[in-house]
């Protein structure tokens, strides 16, 4: 992980938190909680927009009925509650989203594929991702590859993700993520002035 102040250009650089929403954060998550990763990408986000720098609010949702779900066969499946997601489930966490934040609805661990995500980006001159949020080693990591086959400069904000046990969260920050990202704390991360 880097230990050195990394200085990013708001003109070039976004933010983007994926899935701080309701049904998420409140699960058991390691090594910090859902509460935890809100807090610290919440106030993260206020130093992004005062830097002029873009906020994407990534959130992932699927219609009523599951038409819009993957569906391949799999080991483990995820089990989908009967007659849709709770009301609510999807939504921010409280206190997150400010006006002119963009926002993303995905289908998928990624954020990327079937989303207007990379046009978003691209048209505002974005070439650095700055990012967070839940899971790490899947809706974080997913995003993360996906972003990095885009041709992004990454950066892996640790203190502002957590996954479903430490250990899967260590594994991704250990070893997956610094293989295409600089992993940091919010702490280390500075902007240049113009």
């Amino acid at each position: 992980m880097i230990c050195i102040m990394l200085i990013l250009d708001p003109r070039s650089t976004a933010l983007v938190l994926i899935d701080l929403q309701n049904g998420i954060i409140g699960t058991p998550l390691a090594p910090r909680s859902g509460r935890d990763v809100l807090a610290t990408a919440t106030a993260f986000a206020k130093r992004f927009r005062a830097a002029g720098a873009p906020v994407v609010l990534v959130h992932f949702a699927l219609a009523d009925d599951y038409a819009d779900a993957l569906r391949q066969p799999v080991d483990q499946p995820t089990p989908l509650p009967a007659g849709g997601l709770p009301a609510g489930w999807s939504d921010l966490g409280g206190g997150l989203a400010e006006a002119g934040d963009i926002g993303i609805t995905k289908r998928q661990w990624g954020a990327f594929y079937g989303t207007e995500l990379d046009l978003q980006l691209r048209r505002r001159g974005i070439r650095t991702i700055v990012l967070g949020g839940i899971a790490t080693n899947f809706g974080v990591e997913s995003t993360a590859r996906q972003a990095w086959e885009h041709s992004y400069e990454l950066v892996i904000v640790e203190d502002a993700t957590a996954s479903t046990s430490a250990e899967l969260h260590d594994f991704a920050i250990r070893f997956i993520l610094p293989c295409i990202a600089r992993v940091t704390q919010t702490s280390d991360i500075g902007f240049a002035t113009a």
